[in-house]
């Protein structure tokens, strides 16, 4: 069998074989692996030996690849539910949520979400693993963990939060899983939850890459951050002012979206300057960062202001209209606004906009998963001849995401392309 490495960028393993084949001036079998990790004469000897007996060679994929947001859909990482707690009321939480749900904050900050709630949103997760399933994808867990714990660093001390979100701490491009930093302090140990994958997947061949890890300490937040009113919130995104500051790097991977060799990224409450510029260094030459703004009070992650869901395709939110919109027409790209939200007022959404609704996963070009109760954009979708996989998951919204927020995609089926000219 022929086994070879990832390469970076997410070659293929018939690529890369390619590659060792030209490289060595002969056909390339079940040796090769071994020839190259040994010095040993005698050895590949043996396995010149061995490779007259093999006709044809099988690859071995990357078990990580993935470039877009709309290829076939094969690995998918699901969060958890479990154990959830809302974070404390501090700072850099106040600023990211609105006023109406202040209390809930002063009162639960530090405990566990209700438990009838989580209880039901549990469930909705479990079934809609069990969807995806249905629908060819294989499923992947983070560890369950007590997030109750406080933990100390020289710098804060806070509790856990949940490892509900791996959209918003993992970022997979081609074949690398990049961990983010995040930005919230009872967000600083989440990635232990996905340790036990990462590690599985860098064994097998994908690359692995933690960002640096800021100290949260009060500089790395404008402690007299005023925030009042949804007026003073724009005003505030309009001037380029937001809680966190240009201390350290930091960023959420969910503020970065990507098409293939363009990514596109928001300064937001969670993801400052220098975290981006951390991102635009560590992916060039092979990849473009560009940054794009809203018209948002609340800017955090980008997936349901700004959702690419196909080449050349992107749902935009109408009431958070993109200011460099006229740069994907001139591209040549389809933006797409999605109707009005129907989820109700009194739904409770402690930490996101009703806008979860074009917050969608796209399993391949043709299917999208979509909430079961948003049969308005259910019609958007068909009118776009894409049939929706509709999955009931309202009560897991309440902690702060939809479908694209809920999972990580590890594997599509397709190869490194530009979209964006």
């Amino acid at each position: 069998m022929l086994r070879v490495r990832c390469l970076r960028g997410g070659s293929r393993g018939a690529e890369a074989a390619h590659l060792i084949a030209a490289m060595l001036g002969r056909s390339v079998t079940g040796w090769v692996q071994r020839a190259l990790q040994s010095t040993s004469s005698a050895a590949a000897a043996q396995s010149h030996d061995a490779a007259d007996h093999v006709t044809e060679p099988v690859e071995q994929e990357c078990p990580v690849c993935s470039h877009n947001e709309w290829d076939p859909l094969e690995e998918v990482i699901v969060g958890r539910a479990e154990n959830a707690h809302v974070p404390p009321f501090t700072v850099e939480v106040k600023a990211n949520t609105y006023e109406k749900h202040w209390p809930f904050y002063m009162k639960h900050g530090g405990q566990s979400f209700p438990a009838d709630h989580l209880k039901k949103a549990v469930a909705e997760i479990e079934e809609m693993c069990n969807i995806l399933r249905h629908e060819g994808v294989n499923v992947r867990r983070p560890e369950p963990m007590d997030w109750s714990m406080e933990y100390k660093t020289p710098d804060f001390e806070s509790p856990g939060m949940y490892a509900a979100m791996p959209r918003d701490i993992l970022l997979v491009v081609g074949n690398e899983i990049i961990e983010a930093p995040m930005a919230w302090r009872a967000r600083f140990f989440e990635y232990r939850a996905y340790r036990p994958l990462i590690k599985e997947y860098f064994r097998n061949g994908a690359k692995w890459t933690t960002a640096p890890k800021p100290t949260m300490a009060d500089e790395l937040y404008d402690q007299d951050y005023p925030i009042r009113t949804v007026e003073d919130r724009h005003k505030l995104a309009a001037e380029g002012k937001f809680v966190t500051t240009e201390h350290e790097p930091c960023f959420d991977a969910a503020d970065f979206i990507r098409a293939g060799r363009d990514i596109f990224v928001q300064r937001s409450q969670v993801t400052n300057y220098m975290g981006i510029e951390w991102m635009r260094r560590h992916l060039a030459p092979d990849y473009k960062i560009h940054i794009i703004s809203f018209k948002d009070p609340n800017p955090m992650h980008i997936d349901a202001t700004f959702n690419i869901i196909g080449p050349g395709l992107v749902l935009s939110n109408p009431d958070r209209p993109c200011h460099q919109v006229d740069m994907f027409h001139k591209a040549g790209w389809t933006v797409v606004k999605p109707p009005t939200p129907l989820i109700p007022d009194d739904h409770p959404l402690w930490m996101s906009s009703k806008w979860l609704s074009m917050n969608v996963l796209m399993l391949d070009e043709k299917r999208v998963m979509v909430d079961a109760n948003e049969v308005t954009i259910q019609k958007m979708f068909e009118s776009l001849g894409i049939k929706s996989v509709k999955v009931n998951i309202r009560h897991a919204n309440s902690l702060g995401g939809g479908f694209h927020c809920w999972t990580t995609d590890v594997r599509r089926r397709g190869t490194l392309q530009s979209y964006f000219h």
